[in-house]
């Protein structure tokens, strides 16, 4: 039993209004739900992904109006990777992000792919990876509706980035406990790897022993998840994670995936989360993101809701 690579990661912003129009307009992903956090529903939770919202491909934002700035350091997830097709798919972002007067680094190789570097309007930071010398977990179909052109358009999460302040407990985690494998390394980087390995299945770690936690705030990632077959091997992988002495919520149920959640030896929010059953399980696909959705636990609800979210266009997704 193998964990198939990554499933999403969950960042915070602090206008959902500015964050749609950048993700969509500027990034080019589909918002695929827009919805609210479960656990605190007066909050938007966006959706970006490809063009059918496949697992692998979805970086979601929670809206905390208040949230503050991030002080980055370690106990971190500490860049978010976007896959593209091929290295010249760099170099029409790179034209293009700073068109848009965005903080972009210059285009650089690690672990074997050209890769970009830049930050959101909050300061997510946020990597470009070539998949043209990749292999192993397939990447999703970019947006048919995007304003990027669909040779250069984003195709679903790259590698995470782990800062931690000791790395051996995060080795030992995702080794020992998630069944990860220790693939190589990069200049400060190690790198591991699950399922049938890539871009969408890879985890990089930096130990940085004399920095502070990070501060998370606007442009922070809250979490990562992990892609589980089915709901069978989540109750499984609970199993696993119960005997290895690890706390966790146990399987919670998020409608379009079923979760379990546990914080690694460097306090980093870890998720496994199952494929489906998917986004449009409450939603025509070709309609996806375009209305609130809410899981049917929190229906009866839904006019107190409304009320407490700003309004939200999302009518051209």
């Amino acid at each position: 039993m193998e964990l198939k690579g990554i499933h999403h990661v969950s960042a915070i912003t602090a206008s959902a209004a500015k964050n749609y129009d950048f993700y969509t307009n500027v990034l080019g992903m589909r918002l695929v739900k827009k919805t609210v956090n479960q656990d605190s529903p007066s909050m938007y939770h966006l959706f970006y992904a490809d063009e059918k919202g496949n697992p692998g491909t979805d970086l979601t934002f929670f809206e905390i109006h208040r949230a503050g700035h991030t002080y980055p350091g370690t106990r971190s997830i500490s860049t978010t990777s976007l896959r593209v097709k091929d290295d010249e798919a760099l170099l029409y972002w790179q034209k293009r992000l700073i068109a848009y007067d965005l903080d972009v680094d210059r285009v650089q190789e690690r672990f074997g792919r050209k890769t970009l570097a830049f930050r959101d309007p909050e300061g997510q930071r946020l990597m470009l990876v070539s998949d043209q010398n990749n292999s192993g977990v397939r990447a999703g179909a970019p947006w048919e509706n995007s304003p990027v052109p669909q040779d250069s358009g984003i195709t679903g999460l790259g590698p995470v980035h782990l800062t931690v302040h000791e790395a051996v407990k995060t080795e030992k985690v995702l080794t020992e406990v998630l069944g990860f494998r220790k693939v190589g390394a990069y200049d400060q980087w190690t790198v591991y790897e699950t399922g049938e390995g890539g871009s969408g299945a890879e985890v990089h770690v930096e130990e940085k022993p004399d920095e502070q936690p990070e501060k998370p705030g606007r442009g922070s990632v809250h979490h990562v998840a992990f892609r589980v077959e089915n709901e069978e091997e989540l109750a499984k992988w609970k199993t696993i994670i119960d005997a290895a002495g690890y706390p966790n919520s146990g399987l919670v149920d998020r409608f379009y995936f079923k979760s379990l959640y546990f914080r690694e030896a460097n306090h980093i929010l870890f998720e496994l989360a199952t494929d489906g059953p998917g986004f449009a399980t409450d939603e025509d696909p070709a309609h996806l993101g375009e209305s609130l959705a809410l899981p049917p636990f929190l229906e009866h609800e839904r006019e107190k809701i409304e009320k407490t979210l700003a309004p939200l266009d999302t009518s051209r997704t």
